[in-house]
């Protein structure tokens, strides 16, 4: 008995094999192997053909029913993770009628400000928890004044996962997840956000329908179970977006627990137990998977651009020798950092120089690299502050979250690009208080096990995550704590 995950990524579509009895993974496939196309047909859009998810996604399941010599009877659910905040608009027969405009397409943001002043700060925080910003609805806003033909033919709009969900089962649904990371869910009504719909000038009928996030949600075709491989009727039964779904994959659901990522940019997203937002809206907050107006449960997104590409900018400058002929290894910049001390001997560096921050209220601040002495700081010291300049940036986005009523003592994570850095795991648990426990997961195999939740094939998350393998757990280091405080006060000081 077999459960299947998709993540529709995108630079790939991942699939995975779980087996449902031991929870462990028993394949898994991507497509492309290189990755994806995304059009920018002007700066700053990005764009992506639906179609060509559909189609990695095929290959990617016949590989893995292949690998894992899976008969389609024996696939007893499907789960889907997808990259957020993206737009797919569909006619009646679901058939995609543009290009998706995908979460890093930044076209739409000026509609996102205007509606923001325009309805107000009070009424967007308190009923969206946001400022609508560069999300799903501002993009629908944007193909509404610029293209009126292509609006007029809209039936349904959906996020990448709800349309590869209506290619599966022929439904067009949706989650209050969903939505609400498309801004388009009112927390104060638990509705749907009339108020901001009715700003834009989108009908509320465009809105798919409703299902909960665990849960039959629609079944397989016979058109696509024989496109595909599987069983017609096999039921779709979980989806989230890809920062849920990543900390449902590390099975984060209750508050004071966060998932966290550190590839080039970071992410750490946390459980909030109670309905609640940042006032300067420097922080994103959606429903979480588990969350019901009953019992909330609101994920918190703190998102830093500048974080594993800092680490990187400085092997090529910093680490890599002046002839270029070799590049030292991650592994080895980590080596070097380590004879430095804590706080890098008055060393600093800003890691904002990938963009503008949301955490800084937008600003784009640059990086900065402060307290520099000549006659003794060393490439071990400048290795070290970078590191501790990306941890201190978490850190300071989690005080945001802290202020919100989030009390974080466990932040999970796979052990993948920056959290391969001792110094980096140190850093972060030292400097928060909490524990960091690194776990062998990915994103297409939580989905597998969200599916297998809402198909009552486990009884809650506790039972679909038993499997879940920490492959290390690292304390806060009590005996430095005031170092590591020293050091990022001093910090903290240096954000203008």
């Amino acid at each position: 008995m077999y459960l299947l995950g998709y993540d529709i990524g995108s630079s790939s579509v991942k699939a995975s094999l779980v087996d449902a009895q031991s929870g462990q993974c028993v394949a898994s496939a991507f497509y492309p192997k290189t990755e994806a196309p995304i059009k920018a047909v002007k700066a700053g859009w990005a764009e992506q053909q639906p179609e060509a998810w559909w189609q990695y996604l095929k290959l990617a399941t016949a590989d893995i029913m292949r690998q894992g010599n899976a008969a389609p009877a024996d696939v007893k659910a499907i789960g889907i993770s997808y990259q957020m905040h993206g737009l797919v608009c569909v006619d009646r027969d679901l058939r995609a009628l543009r290009d998706a405009i995908i979460w890093c397409d930044s076209r739409a943001v000026p509609y996102g400000r205007q509606a923001f002043e325009a309805i107000g700060s009070r009424q967007c925080l308190s009923h969206l928890l946001n400022s609508p910003g560069n999300f799903t609805a501002a993009k629908l806003a944007w193909v509404r004044e610029n293209e009126p033909e292509t609006f007029e033919k809209i039936y349904k709009i959906m996020l990448p996962g709800d349309y590869i969900a209506a290619r599966l089962t022929g439904c067009a649904a949706t989650t209050v997840s969903g939505l609400s990371e498309g801004i388009m869910w009112d927390f104060a009504t638990d509705t749907p956000a009339q108020f901001l719909l009715d700003y834009y000038g989108i009908p509320s009928t465009m809105l798919a329908d409703i299902v909960p996030t665990f849960g039959r949600q629609g079944e397989v075709t016979q058109q696509v179970a024989e496109e595909l491989g599987l069983a017609a009727g096999t039921p779709v039964t979980y989806r989230a977006g890809d920062q849920p779904n990543n900390a449902l994959s590390l099975d984060v659901f209750e508050p004071g627990e966060a998932a966290t990522t550190a590839g080039t940019s970071g992410v750490v997203y946390g459980v909030l137990g109670q309905v609640g937002y940042d006032p300067q809206s420097r922080v994103n907050t959606f429903a979480h998977v588990n969350h019901t107006a009953a019992d909330p449960r609101l994920g918190v997104l703190l998102c830093i651009n500048g974080t594993g590409i800092l680490n990187s900018w400085m092997r090529r400058i910093v680490a890599s020798p002046l002839n270029g002929n070799a590049t030292a290894s991650y592994a080895e910049m980590n080596d070097l950092a380590a004879t430095a001390p804590i706080g890098a001997a008055g060393l600093s560096i800003l890691p904002f120089g990938n963009g503008a921050e949301r955490v800084l209220c937008n600003r784009e601040v640059g990086a900065c690299i402060h307290g520099i002495n000549f006659n003794t700081h060393t490439q071990a010291h400048m290795l070290r502050a970078a590191q501790e300049g990306i941890v201190f940036s978490f850190a300071y986005g989690m005080e945001i979250m802290k202020e919100m009523g989030m009390e974080l003592k466990t932040i999970r994570a796979g052990r993948a690009n920056m959290f391969l850095s001792p110094i980096f795991r140190d850093t972060l648990a030292s400097v928060t208080g909490a524990t960091i426990e690194l776990c062998d997961t990915d994103g297409s195999v939580g989905a597998a096990r969200g599916a297998g939740i809402g198909a009552g094939i486990y009884a809650d998350h506790r039972e679909a995550f038993a499997a879940l393998q920490k492959l290390q757990v690292i304390e806060p280091d009590t005996q430095n704590a005031a170092a590591y405080r020293d050091a990022y006060e001093r910090w903290r000081a240096l954000i203008p």
